[in-house]
């Protein structure tokens, strides 16, 4: 059974992006919660994905449901849609637009397809993350992991060469050839 690795980036960045290997014979369905799953999204919201090209424009529809308005063509339905049969490049692509208020927008990429299928994984699965997520609601706060991958990609626990310990040790402040400061009760 073929696996396809999809790399999913989130359209406003794209150093952030999350890598998720589906079986071709799985659906459209499975690939929009693994999708919400890998950013940390609720599945409360309206989505649909289009078929696309290299340009990303937008083609053929595969939607969650029909909804109310004007097709042009008939979407498919996710549900109803293996994500192989929609496969026509080795790069294919696709946009996949969530929660048409907010207008999340992924852009999704082929990037791999394999035909060894890894019996520990269970399918889909996000198989690499890049990047800190955008905050579906607000804004997040850096905690645990994030603020791990945070201090690591930055650097953030040793201290920058060049600058000193301001606000730091005030029992005897020095300036940098180690006299006491005077304080000037003159200025104008």
């Amino acid at each position: 059974m073929a696996i396809l690795k999809f790399r999913v980036y989130f359209e406003e960045d794209d150093s952030v992006y999350r890598d998720i290997a589906i079986r071709h014979k799985q659906h459209f369905a499975d690939l929009q919660q693994a999708i919400l799953k890998a950013y940390e999204f609720d599945s409360k919201h309206a989505a649909t994905f289009f078929r696309s090209n290299d340009s990303w424009q937008r083609g053929r529809e595969i939607s969650l449901e029909k909804y109310d308005k004007t097709y042009v063509v008939e979407p498919l339905l996710m549900a109803d849609t293996p994500i192989g049969t929609e496969i026509f490049d080795p790069n294919q692509k696709f946009i996949f637009l969530y929660d048409f208020v907010r207008n999340w927008t992924f852009l999704v990429e082929l990037i791999n397809v394999s035909k060894e299928e890894n019996p520990k994984i269970s399918y889909p699965a996000t198989v690499r993350v890049e990047g800190i997520a955008p905050s579906q609601y607000g804004t997040k706060g850096l905690v645990g992991d994030k603020l791990a991958e945070m201090e690591e990609k930055y650097d953030l626990q040793t201290g920058a060469e060049g600058f000193g310990t301001e606000g730091g040790d005030d029992d005897s402040p020095e300036d940098e050839f180690g006299a006491e400061e005077e304080s000037s009760e003159e200025e104008i």
